[in-house]
């Protein structure tokens, strides 16, 4: 086996290349800052302030990247999120602001409500339960909105049953038939989202996210996740967390004829870059190797905060 391992011959002979396509950037964006603000838990990654996310789409362009998903950090919160579906959200301003500069960019909007709501959670809340069927209209109602502003990929993330049909629908009905649905189909209420949490001032103020989010001791489950959301219309589908769920990327890849997504989470992206404060790793060879596992799992598209570093060095 060894003949084959010479360095010559390695490049040749791999298999699984990532490459600046296969990447997707996040992209936080706080109505309620003028300048860049570095994120504590997430070292080296910022929230930008409306004015600059233009230039910072512009500098990811100018390295290759194409692709970006973006999060709101809005002005207003109240107990329905309503400044989501507002015409002139955080979001919907940054996305007319980027298109406007950078009309090639390829713009994603996470659809949800835990960035809006004064309780944390994704979805509308009456005695402590938060409720499936009412928080429907408002996230087909935000998904709208983002495609009305100039979104090209809507991004529903709230693990309601029956998001994907209820966004489809209304996509459908006020003329957007073309823009897809990348739906968050098996995201597990894992630990390794805390620092995303800081970034995107989604914390939630009480109980936690079990009653949606699936339990991570779960595999067959996602397969019924998933096999639902295409059902309802997804073109896209993710699994999220992504390193520590490679078996569930395998599975989803191998099950269904369609783009898998992996999002490869703040918590991953964090412990690289603590281990890599304190001198004990390589962290760009960590994050390529983590990323090539991910793609060799099957992901055809990779959600990473580690795309900007990496992007130099990728094809």
């Amino acid at each position: 086996m060894r003949r084959l391992r010479r360095d010559s011959l390695r490049p040749v002979l791999r298999e699984v290349e990532i490459s600046k396509k296969d990447l997707i950037v996040p992209v936080f964006i706080d109505e309620n800052i003028k300048k860049p603000v570095e994120i504590p838990s997430m070292p080296t990654y910022f929230r930008h302030p409306l004015t600059d996310v233009a230039e910072e789409i512009g500098s990811c362009l100018e390295k290759g990247l194409r692709a970006f998903i973006l999060f709101g950090i809005p002005s207003y919160k109240d107990e329905n999120g309503s400044s989501a579906y507002d015409e002139n959200g955080v979001i919907q301003k940054a996305v007319r602001n980027i298109k406007r500069e950078h009309d090639d960019a390829v713009i994603i909007t996470d659809v949800c409500l835990c960035e809006y709501t004064t309780h944390g959670h994704c979805g509308v809340v009456r005695d402590g339960e938060i409720l499936n069927d009412p928080t429907l209209e408002l996230i087909a109602q935000t998904a709208l909105s983002h495609a009305q502003a100039g979104a090209d990929i809507v991004a529903p993330s709230g693990m309601m049953d029956g998001m994907v049909r209820a966004i489809r629908s209304r996509l459908d009905s006020e003329g957007f038939e073309d823009i897809p649905v990348m739906s968050y189909s098996a995201k597990y209420a894992s630990s390794f989202y805390s620092p995303f949490r800081e970034a995107a001032d989604s914390g939630f103020s009480f109980g936690d996210r079990k009653t949606y989010q699936m339990d991570f001791h779960n595999s067959d489950e996602a397969m019924r996740e998933i096999e639902l959301d295409i059902i309802e219309g997804a073109d896209i589908v993710m699994v999220k967390p992504a390193l520590a769920y490679l078996d569930i990327i395998r599975r989803a890849k191998e099950s269904f004829n369609i783009p898998v997504a992996a999002y490869n989470v703040s918590g991953e992206f964090s412990m690289v870059k603590a281990a890599e404060k304190m001198g004990w790793i390589d962290g760009k060879a960590i994050a390529y190797e983590i990323l090539t596992a991910i793609k060799r799992a099957g992901a055809d598209l990779i959600i990473t905060y580690h795309a900007k570093e990496l992007a130099e060095s990728l094809k």
